[in-house]
């Protein structure tokens, strides 16, 4: 019972993470869209309804990468910002993690912190709609004892956002796990600990389970996906989706009509 209501949660949860990534090729992350607005024609009717420093616009790779450049700025560990290269598509995928017209290569945001000599790799990959940003407060204290190397997801923060038109779980699971493969490949990194955050936590998780030769500890913070023992509303959940009215939303919400579909 319990591994079927947390299958249930799981599904929900990657609806809303490929939701989200759906609009990221036009929609601004939530720190630098937020103070953007859209210029409008004088007495339009949008410009008297909505203030225009509610107005949102789709914010570019180079302005999310220069923020991040200021935040990083604040620490005292020395690092290297590139974006990686992992190809047009993954080789010998069946699923592929993007289905752009475009054969242009799509890249990585990575930073890699300064550290000791021989020091173990610590990956580390954010959470649901954010970057490898959200870990700066650690980033000091981790660089110390490990290389530590941080990443925006494709399709978040700066790294490349190709046209998302995944429409299952596995479909979305592929993106995200193919695409980390490509880089970890174009990096040439094995045998590292792998520390994922919320649905970064679940994308490292499913990474590790595809590809145990390469993860040498896997680390999970608040991953998402996993109830504890003392979860009620997984069983209630499950029960829900038994009725009808639960066949119903489960219908819409596989059919990606979601709150976050409304509101946008």
């Amino acid at each position: 019972m319990r591994r079927a209501a947390a299958a249930a949660t799981t599904r929900i949860r990657i609806g809303m993470a490929a939701e989200e990534v759906r609009q990221a090729s036009a929609a601004a992350t939530a720190a630098e869209a937020a103070s953007a607005s859209v210029p409008a024609p004088a007495g339009s009717r949008w410009a008297r309804v909505w203030p225009s420093a509610l107005r949102w616009i789709p914010t570019s790779t180079e302005r999310i990468i220069a923020a991040e450049k200021r935040l990083l700025s604040i620490l005292k560990t020395g690092y290297v910002q590139e974006q990686v290269n992992i190809g047009s598509a993954p080789p010998g995928s069946k699923v592929k993690w993007f289905r752009s017209s475009s054969d242009e290569p799509r890249f990585i945001n990575t930073v890699t912190f300064d550290s000791k000599e021989n020091a173990p790799t610590l990956v580390m990959v954010h959470g649901y709609g954010a970057s490898q940003g959200f870990f700066f407060r650690n980033f000091d204290a981790l660089a110390s004892r490990f290389r530590v190397i941080a990443i925006d997801q494709l399709g978040w923060g700066g790294s490349s956002r190709p046209d998302f038109d995944c429409r299952s779980t596995e479909e979305t699971e592929a993106w995200f796990i193919d695409s980390f493969e490509e880089w970890r490949k174009a990096k040439n990194l094995s045998n590292f600990i792998l520390l994922g955050h919320s649905f970064g936590g679940y994308v490292a998780a499913k990474y590790a389970l595809q590809h145990p030769e390469h993860v040498q500890h896997l680390i999970l913070v608040g991953s998402a996906g996993f109830s504890s023992e003392t979860d009620h509303s997984s069983e209630w959940l499950t029960k829900f989706r038994a009725t009808w009215k639960g066949m119903l939303v489960n219908h819409l919400w596989e059919s990606n009509f979601t709150p976050q579909r409304i509101v946008r």
